[in-house]
């Protein structure tokens, strides 16, 4: 089991006396409420034992020893030592000499309130955030609200969309400083030519995250680091795409090849592209037209670059697990955690859809990249490109909590269909197939001139040759489509 997280420990500062009800009030407040009480505990100068100790000692030893500071500022200024400094005001000041985290809380009247502490109000404002409270009440819910929004920050709970949170490890909290200007360069860069990004390449990083939203507070967002970070591994290990290819039409050990891709978001898209389309089937053309001789995949590679675009776009990076790349024989599966989010499912995935972002701020960087076009047209391209290609539609699917995309290969080559002793009609009802996504006997009739025997017999060889599928049982019913798996005679090998 995981090591619990130590609970971290709020000294609350204030006139004891003044605001005795206020300062009991907090106390039981956060070690009854389920939540705080898991993280926090509260320390009270009266509950300390009697001791031998000088007050100024225990209660500045407990400053130093604290996590939080939390300051109740009233009307009253306190005793004041040898010096005119009362105890609040000292514990203030050593709060802030030590980098603590001080959060102040002015209650009562600013009419009535000591000088004194109206100076130490004044003086508080010019240092942090200050809040007031009208009453105990309204004080818990305030504090409440600020303690749970560190803990957030911490990243030890998680409010709001995950990509928002701050990137934390148990020793440090991902900064500017964990950013690559030169990422950030580039995809300004990028941005301007492609969709008119208003920011200038010479802007301060900190104001293209504020732009962009990727901020966590005063820090880098997870989605920050994602874009641009340096090594994004370190506070997002899931944070990668692990690429396999394998010979046959299934998971099969040893793995022939196996590449595992990391960096920046921008990066991982651009390598696992690049790893697809060098294991697949391609043919190079003649220098005819110009002095590159142009490349033809199998798959367009916009395709290919769309679905693995969709899995880093919309995957859970809370999740443990990475975005996996198989490409097979007969197939490419691009799984990715997290799956489609209400209303969505993956048969509305087929027909015009609303973009519904899991990752919203990150897909507003890849939309500016020119990487996603944030219309919900992704998949339909997907399946209009499939098919002008004479390639079989997608597919989409869930499984386990991860999202499925599979993009399949064409086996139906010249080559792979040459054993398997087809006719001129066959053939060509296969290409149709692969065009408009099924046949009947009737439509094969019409287009091959076929008598309504000649049909069956053909078609149903087909089925015996593992190329085509029947779906239906009778009548009008009946249709056939391309079978998805190898077709017999198919040795599982690409080139």
């Amino acid at each position: 089991m995981p090591a619990a997280i130590p609970r971290s420990s709020i000294f609350v500062s204030s006139v004891q006396k003044e605001l005795q009800a206020e300062r009991r009030a907090l106390k039981d407040y956060v070690h009854g409420d389920p939540l705080l009480s898991q993280f926090f505990e509260v320390f009270l100068f009266e509950d300390v034992p009697v001791s031998g100790r000088r007050a100024d000692q225990v209660y500045l030893a407990e400053v130093d020893r604290c996590d939080l500071y939390l300051g109740l500022f009233g009307q009253e200024y306190g005793c004041e030592d040898t010096e005119g400094i009362s105890p609040t005001e000292r514990e203030f000041d050593r709060a802030g000499a030590a980098g603590k985290d001080r959060r102040i809380w002015v209650l009562g009247a600013d009419a009535t309130r000591h000088p004194r502490m109206q100076a130490l109000v004044r003086k508080a404002g010019d240092q942090v955030v200050r809040r007031r409270a009208a009453s105990i009440d309204d004080l818990k819910s305030a504090v409440y609200a600020s303690l749970v929004e560190h803990l957030s920050r911490q990243g030890i709970i998680q409010s709001g969309p995950f990509e928002d949170g701050p990137c934390v490890t148990a020793h440090a909290t991902a900064t500017e400083a964990d950013l690559s200007p030169e990422a950030v360069a580039a995809f300004v860069r990028h941005a301007r030519a492609a969709r008119q990004f208003p920011l200038p390449e010479n802007t301060p990083v900190a104001n293209i995250l504020a732009h962009l939203h990727l901020l966590a507070g005063d820090t880098s967002s997870r989605a920050a680091v994602l874009l641009f970070g340096r090594d994004p591994i370190r506070w997002l290990p899931s944070a990668e795409i692990r690429c396999m290819h394998f010979h046959g039409t299934e998971v099969a050990r040893p793995v022939p090849l196996y590449q595992i891709f990391r960096g920046t978001v921008l990066e991982q898209v651009d390598l696992a592209t690049n790893f697809v389309l060098s294991v697949i089937n391609r043919s190079v053309g003649t220098r005819a037209l110009s002095n590159a001789a142009p490349v033809a995949y199998e798959i367009p590679p916009d395709v290919v670059r769309e679905a693995i675009v969709n899995a880093v776009a919309h995957r859970d990076y809370a999740s443990a697990a990475a975005i996996q790349v198989s490409v097979f024989a007969d197939r490419i599966e691009i799984r990715n955690p997290g799956g489609l989010r209400p209303p969505l499912t993956p048969e509305k995935l087929r027909f015009p859809h609303t973009s519904i972002a899991r990752n919203a701020h990150l897909c507003d960087a890849l939309f500016l990249a020119r990487y996603i076009e944030k219309f919900g047209t992704g998949t339909l391209m997907m399946i209009r490109e499939s098919r002008a290609h004479a390639l079989a539609e997608p597919d989409f699917a869930t499984d386990s909590g991860e999202f499925v995309l599979t993009l399949w290969r064409d086996l139906y080559t010249t080559i792979h269909l040459a054993g398997l002793g087809l006719n001129d009609r066959q053939l060509a009802a296969i290409t149709w197939v692969k065009t408009h996504g099924r046949i009947t006997n009737a439509e094969f009739q019409t287009h091959f001139s076929a008598a309504k025997r000649t049909a069956s017999q053909d078609l149903s060889a087909l089925v015996a040759a593992g190329v085509f599928e029947k779906q239906g049982t009778t009548g009008k019913g009946v249709f056939y489509r391309l079978n998805k798996g190898a077709p017999k005679g198919h040795k599982g090998h690409s080139t």
